[in-house]
């Protein structure tokens, strides 16, 4: 789905306009964003959980050399999916 398709989605379901919609979803990704970029987790009941990990440093191998490089510590963000959503998807 993109995200025009999701923007059309959610003003069907919350009968919304378009653009009223779009604004919605523009504002919940900035929302998470915000969040996550400040270190704070975004728990929807049900859903799932937004949060920021911290990945380690690591050896990788360059692939176009075959050289061995190392790969810097990074924080990344992670999704954990909450029951409601992993019984939609199983269909339960």
């Amino acid at each position: 789905m993109t995200k025009s398709e999701l923007v059309e989605q959610v003003a069907a379901r919350a009968q919304l306009s378009k653009p009223d919609a779009g604004r919605a979803v523009d504002a919940l990704v900035s929302v998470v964003e915000d969040a996550l970029r400040r270190g704070s987790e975004v728990t929807l009941a049900g859903f799932g959980k937004f949060h920021v990990s911290e990945r380690g440093a690591r050896k990788g191998i360059n692939p176009r050399t075959g050289e061995s490089i190392e790969i810097a510590a990074a924080r990344v963000p992670r999704f954990t999916a909450g029951s409601g959503l992993k019984s939609a998807v199983r269909g339960r």
